[in-house]
């Protein structure tokens, strides 16, 4: 049901938190598991998330509560059979856990710059970005630094770093990066306007873009921002 590390990481969860009452940082899982970076850390805990094996506590940073083992698990919590779907449920949540500082961090791919103005080539470099964990959710992430001024009322700004979690899809009025003609990335507002995509910038001085729907791709959905100030 699981892979072997994310079978070794929930265990090594829950034996932090049934020792302290406290889950380990992405660095203490990093080396604990003999990964290399901590987006790797960030995948397994996506998937187990995922799969109800673990729960994101709101507002902290290291808030992890392990919600079921897989079966034959030891766990110091009670716990039952439930041969439906072969795992062993924990009918205690973890202990409360004590206010952490939210200084966890991961690196995500960036990958060059994007336009908030006309498409221009996105993925120009291939470096990594090193993000709060507590500004991404589930699923794989990656950032791009936003060129142009289009979506200033949205409040994304020329020099901003964009977080986009992957995805094909999008709902109406998301802010999304599409990719145009296969070659051309921007950061827009997502709509439909019957078999056409329009791509609406946050600024009254830009015209929507509008392209037929097979020359559009959607990449991702904004996830959140960082800014730097200097």
């Amino acid at each position: 049901m699981l892979t072997a590390k994310q079978h070794e990481l929930l265990h090594f969860i829950q034996q932090k938190l049934d020792a302290s009452g406290i889950s380990p940082s992405f660095e203490e899982m990093k080396e604990a598991l003999g990964l290399k970076s901590k987006s790797g850390i960030h995948r397994l805990i996506s998937a187990l998330e995922e799969r109800g094996f673990l729960r994101r506590l709101p507002n902290r940073a290291r808030a992890l509560e392990v919600v079921k083992l897989p079966e034959g698990g030891k766990t110091a919590h009670a716990a039952v059979r439930n041969d439906s779907d072969n795992v062993v449920p924990l009918r205690k949540p973890a202990p409360q856990l004590k206010p952490i500082a939210a200084n966890d961090v991961i690196e995500v791919p960036l990958h060059g710059k994007i336009a908030a103005g006309v498409p221009i080539e996105a993925f120009e470099d291939h470096n990594n970005l090193a993000v709060p964990a507590a500004l991404l959710g589930s699923g794989e992430h990656y950032a791009l630094e936003v060129s142009g001024d289009s979506m200033v009322e949205a409040g994304i700004f020329d020099g901003d770093y964009a977080l986009i979690q992957k995805a094909s899809t999008a709902r109406e009025g998301d802010i999304v990066v599409a990719l145009v003609d296969g070659q051309d990335a921007t950061l827009k507002y997502f709509r439909r306007e019957g078999r056409m995509i329009r791509l609406d910038p946050a600024n009254s001085a830009y015209e929507p873009q509008r392209y037929e729907a097979e020359r559009v791709i959607v990449q991702g959905r904004l996830s959140g921002l960082l800014r730097r100030y200097h």
